[in-house]
């Protein structure tokens, strides 16, 4: 049984996604981030990424972590790699050229969009996008990601897929990436592409039903 630790408002969304797309039972362990938690060590606290209980399974105290069959591991994109391969089907690699592709487009979102992205979803969680300062840091954020926004709206001009012709983990885990830009319409009107890859992704059952929960899961 794999077990998935981390809450949907949270990088294991991407966990909790991937498992729907591949039918996998799973066991959900929310752990939530402790720097959401007031007193994170207090006796009443929920299970939270410093928590004792925790820390033993995964000593980083990073969220998510799964465990399968005995194998731990973190890392929200690679567990997906590490998931779509050992079930196979057609969201996973089917060459090794498909594979050395799908890491190579993961490792890019990871180092090259997500800490732009990431930085514009902080700017408006702390509600400082109307402020002088938060502007500028959206401004150059978004300055930032216009080249990744055309480089991916070109690989997808072909068959609409970020590896081969079909959905695969490589969609789901850039997906998951890019949606953290969402509210910077101006990069995706200018990568058409990109916008309508995006909408197809989320259309998924798999993604409605994640996304469902996360929704009526506590802020």
């Amino acid at each position: 049984m794999l077990t998935i630790y981390g809450v949907y408002r949270s990088r294991a969304s991407r966990n909790y996604w991937l498992a729907g797309e591949l039918g996998l039972p799973f066991k959900s362990v929310p752990v939530i981030q402790a720097r959401r938690l007031d007193d994170p060590n207090a006796a009443d606290a929920p299970l939270n990424t410093i928590s004792p209980a925790f820390l033993r399974i995964n000593p980083g105290g990073l969220i998510p972590c799964i465990e399968d069959d005995g194998f731990v591991m973190n890392e929200s994109l690679a567990i997906n790699l590490y998931l779509a391969r050992k079930h196979g089907g057609p969201l996973s690699a089917q060459t090794l050229m498909e594979e050395a592709e799908m890491l190579q487009w993961t490792m890019w979102a990871a180092t090259e969009v997500e800490p732009h992205a990431v930085r514009i979803v902080l700017i408006h969680d702390a509600r400082a996008a109307e402020t002088d300062e938060g502007r500028q840091a959206i401004r150059l954020s978004t300055r930032a990601l216009r080249k990744a926004f055309a480089l991916l709206d070109a690989r997808l001009a072909a068959t609409g897929h970020v590896v081969g012709d079909r959905f695969t983990v490589a969609d789901l885990n850039l997906a998951e990436v890019f949606r953290y830009a969402m509210t910077e319409t101006e990069l995706f009107e200018a990568a058409p592409n990109v916008k309508a890859w995006l909408a197809a992704c989320q259309a998924r059952p798999a993604f409605k039903a994640m996304f469902k929960t996360r929704l009526e899961e506590a802020e």
